[in-house]
């Protein structure tokens, strides 16, 4: 039996919850799985886990025997790497999760780039604003708009995003232009956005003169993607609070202009996150340092 294997194995069991999962994220059949994590068992001649008919339970062995396999598993990668990381180009499959406003607009016009400096690596992109379970589905890192509230992951700042506020002409032929944010509440509409922790819509922030506003949006529609709160508001659905690169294009087009100018936004800070159970690899860091250069400045070209 190889050990190290099967406790590779072992941990990704329970770091999913069951032996299903576990295949799928290791690409192996179940029986393989089953029978690595038995033969584990047998060889340590305990059991390591209870199995359910939906998932597994640690054992108190099982406990013990997972907090001590993590951390032989993250000094045997670390070791790897560094004696590797000069000689063996970074490969492998890595999962990414984001907006589809950051992966249409930013990564993807520029990912060419990266695949050229490391082209071993896979990228495997998760796109939408939904909340991820980063152990379970296996996500090696995502980027995400806001102040990280979940602490268990690590979390690094790369950038902030500068919002303004936008609207459709279609919107202003039928409504007229709001005059003051106050006016979002009641007499005007917004496309709402509804946040994925807190399943809340978000408020809208103003301020202008030392005067701070927390707007409740008054919409008729909410969305929780970045690219359709940007389609809504071209759609004319009503006033929306978008980063300038989002609206670019749209701008140009005459699909959006932009309306309250004199208030200004809060800027919303953005971060790279990723497990702090799991060992940052050599290619989930190449990958973080080129993104994180990316995201240093939002206006960023295609490449050549």
């Amino acid at each position: 039996m190889d050990q190290l294997s099967a406790m590779r194995v072992f941990v990704r069991v329970v770091e999913t919850g069951n032996f299903s999962r576990a295949a799928d994220s290791l690409n192996m059949p179940k029986t393989t799985v089953t029978n690595m994590v038995q033969g584990l068992e047998a060889h340590l001649r305990t059991t390591l886990l209870n199995r359910t008919t939906r998932r597994v339970m640690l054992t108190t062995d099982g406990a013990l025997y997972y907090e001590r396999a993590i951390q032989i598993i993250s000094e045997i990668d670390e070791l790897d790497g560094s004696l590797s990381n000069a000689q063996v180009q970074p490969s492998g499959r890595l999962r990414v999760e984001m907006a589809g406003a950051f992966a249409d607009l930013v990564v993807i016009p520029n990912v060419c780039s990266f695949h050229e400096k490391y082209p071993l690596i896979k990228l495997d992109l998760g796109v939408g604003d939904r909340l991820v379970d980063y152990i379970a589905e296996n996500v090696d890192c995502a980027l995400r708009v806001g102040t990280p509230r979940d602490q268990s992951l690590i979390a690094r700042k790369v950038s902030e995003l500068r919002l303004a506020s936008y609207v459709a002409p279609r919107y202003l032929e039928k409504f007229g232009s709001p005059q003051h944010p106050q006016e979002l509440e009641d007499k005007h509409f917004c496309i709402g956005y509804l946040n994925a922790v807190s399943g809340q819509i978000m408020t809208m922030d103003f301020e202008k003169d030392g005067q701070k506003l927390e707007i409740a949006p008054n919409y008729i529609m909410s969305v929780n993607d970045s690219r359709t709160y940007l389609n809504a508001a071209v759609a004319g659905m009503g006033v929306a609070q978008l980063a300038p690169f989002m609206a670019d294009d749209a701008i140009k087009r005459g699909e959006l202009l932009p309306v309250l100018s004199d208030w200004e936004h809060e800027s919303l800070p953005i971060y790279i996150v990723y497990p702090q159970t799991r060992h940052v690899t050599n290619k989930v860091r190449v990958f973080v340092d080129w993104l994180a250069r990316l995201m240093h400045n939002l206006d960023v070209k295609p490449s050549a």
